[in-house]
């Protein structure tokens, strides 16, 4: 008691009142450092803490004049109680007015920070977020974040929105793209020629001509002028539904307003000369090739590729090899995509040795060959039987760190399979599997075609459970196989069982199946079963051919039944005239 009072006496306030004063300065200093210093402003701070100081002083201090030192009893009788409850009341009452004060004022302090910098900072943020997540393929949650901002009440800007349009037309989700450029035109903000260049590829990509010439429309009723990707855009498409008339048409609408319209651009030429040459138009395609070059429209190797690829599609080799030695006489060296068209074109005409030629000149260029590269040669050699050139071309792919697809490992596993050697096939097809390449459904078949071909019916009968228990699961040609190697065993019996899970899986038989079902019966001297089956063939509408006349036919005559099957025949005649009138 004793140390209070001589406090009270040397600071000239009462001890309860010095204690609120305190504390109110107390809590005022720290709020305001919490706020300021997550903008890390020492200067601010200390301004605005000696504003506060100055405040406290000025609104907050109890003049030591308003209860006088003098007064020893401090209140002790009943008026000075009365009086210092009183004065405690009305401090206290100010007090909290002046705290409730205080915290209005600091909300709008933070109010005004967030809406000046750390908005402005999340807005930058977040649009760069979108971006990435688009660019990354991350649709679902780059929408969730635009929605999270419109929610706040700030709306990302068009080039985000065109990420994320872009974005979902590429994994074909177009109906959400076209969602969103509704919301652009009723919110905001505005489309601009990309947004709607981004969607129109899109339907243009999917066949969708119709919904983008649509879409053309809404964008010149919306005052947004199209530009020439809009027109290369809209006319590839045309053309590639043999709508030159239409593309052209389309061309001049689009270009009306340009000062250049009469000279198309390289990318509108080369489109109209790739489809000139698709329809044989040969000479239509190099009268627009010299417009170009007279027109003095500086080509590329792009245009270059269109014009080899286009005589080489119509067997003008010649020509082809002629404007790929032009190319280097201009400075334009050859690309990968040059190379293959004409590594292509070679190994369609069975000139397998240059393919592999041009492959090494290819190289020695400094070019490296790509998957289509190995695919087109290695597929060539295996349709002409080199095997070990295909296996050494398949290792150089695995030595340049290229894993090819299944196609290729699947080529050279069926030429293993039709030389018998299954040893290397399944060899390969463990190679396949160290690389991390499944097999597929065709990989088992060339080597089920294989077991068969060597007469191993169980060994092709435990790669069809293979499949069953591993996958991929057996398809219509995995069955075919399997029973038509049942009945040259002459094991009709189990012919019949794999019908039987055939159709039980839900596969439905085809004409092959019924073929070989209908040898089943024959073999076992089921003329009846064999007709009916025929006779459903006939229902079915499959493609009648002659192989199951001929099986019931040799039958027949077999069983010295001539009657029968000259009558059979008689009936397959009058069915086949009926079917084509």
């Amino acid at each position: 008691m004793a140390e209070t009072v001589i406090f009270f006496a040397a600071t000239g306030e009462p001890p309860l009142l010095r204690f609120f004063n305190n504390t109110l300065i107390s809590l005022k200093r720290n709020l305001l450092a919490h706020i300021l210093r997550l903008r890390n402003d020492a200067a601010a701070y200390a301004r605005i803490c000696c504003g506060v100081d100055a405040a406290i002083e000025k609104k907050c201090g109890v003049d030591a004049g308003d209860c006088s030192s003098n007064d020893r009893s401090f209140g002790a009788d009943e008026n000075g109680r009365e009086a210092v409850f009183n004065a405690l009341d009305a401090m206290l009452k100010g007090s909290l007015e002046r705290l409730k004060m205080m915290r209005e004022n600091l909300c709008l302090v933070k109010i005004g920070l967030a809406m000046g910098h750390a908005c402005e900072f999340n807005y930058t943020e977040y649009t760069a977020t979108i971006r990435l997540l688009c660019l990354d393929s991350k649709l679902g949650a780059a929408l969730w974040l635009r929605r999270k901002m419109v929610q706040k009440g700030v709306v990302p800007d068009v080039f985000t929105h065109n990420h994320i349009v872009n974005g979902l037309c590429k994994i074909g989700f177009l109906e959400k793209a076209d969602w969103v450029v509704g919301e652009m035109l009723e919110f905001g903000p505005r489309p601009n020629c990309a947004t709607y260049n981004t969607l129109i590829k899109g339907y243009c990509a999917v066949n969708g001509v119709g919904k983008a010439l649509y879409l053309f429309s809404v964008m010149s009723n919306a005052g947004i002028l199209p530009n020439r990707v809009t027109c290369n855009i809209l006319v590839h498409a045309l053309c590639e539904k043999d709508l030159l008339k239409e593309a052209k048409r389309m061309l001049k609408e689009i270009l009306k307003d340009d000062d250049k319209k009469d000279i198309p651009d390289l990318v509108t030429s080369t489109i109209f000369m790739d489809s000139y040459f698709k329809n044989g138009a040969i000479i239509q395609a190099l009268s627009l090739w010299n417009q170009m070059l007279q027109n003095c429209t500086k080509v590329d190797v792009v245009a270059y590729n269109v014009l080899i690829n286009g005589f080489c599609k119509n067997l003008q080799m010649n020509l082809a090899y002629g404007y790929a030695c032009e190319m280097f006489k201009k400075g334009l060296l050859p690309d990968a995509f040059t190379y293959n068209i004409l590594i292509g074109s070679l190994c369609k005409e069975g000139k397998i040795s240059e393919a592999c030629y041009t492959l090494g000149v290819m190289s020695n260029m400094g070019i490296m060959p790509d998957p289509i590269t190995y695919q087109i040669v290695i597929r060539g050699l295996c349709f002409d039987g080199e095997i070990v050139r295909a296996k050494n071309l398949l290792w150089c792919m695995l030595n340049s760190l290229m894993v090819p697809k299944p196609l290729i490992w699947n080529l050279i596993i069926d030429l293993y399979g039709r030389y018998n050697d299954l040893s290397n096939a399944f060899f390969t097809r463990d190679q396949m599997l160290a690389f991390g390449v499944r097999p597929n459904v065709y990989t088992y078949n060339s080597l089920i075609l294989g077991q068969v071909k060597s007469e191993n019916f169980y060994g092709a009968w435990s790669l069809k459970e293979e499949m069953l228990s591993k996958g991929p699961f057996p398809d219509v040609v995995t069955y075919n196989l399997l029973i038509g190697a049942a009945c040259n065993l002459g094991r009709p019996d189990f012919a019949l069982q794999l019908h039987d899970e055939m159709v039980q899986r839900g596969y439905a038989p085809d004409l092959i199946t019924y073929t070989e079902l209908v040898r089943v019966f024959c073999v076992r001297g089921k003329m009846k079963e064999a007709e009916e089956l025929y006779a459903k063939i006939l229902k079915s509408g499959l493609l009648n051919d002659h192989v199951p006349v001929q099986i019931i036919f040799n039958k027949y005559c077999k069983l010295e039944e001539p009657v029968r099957a000259f009558n059979f025949y008689q009936d397959w005649l009058e069915s086949k005239k009926d079917s084509h009138p």
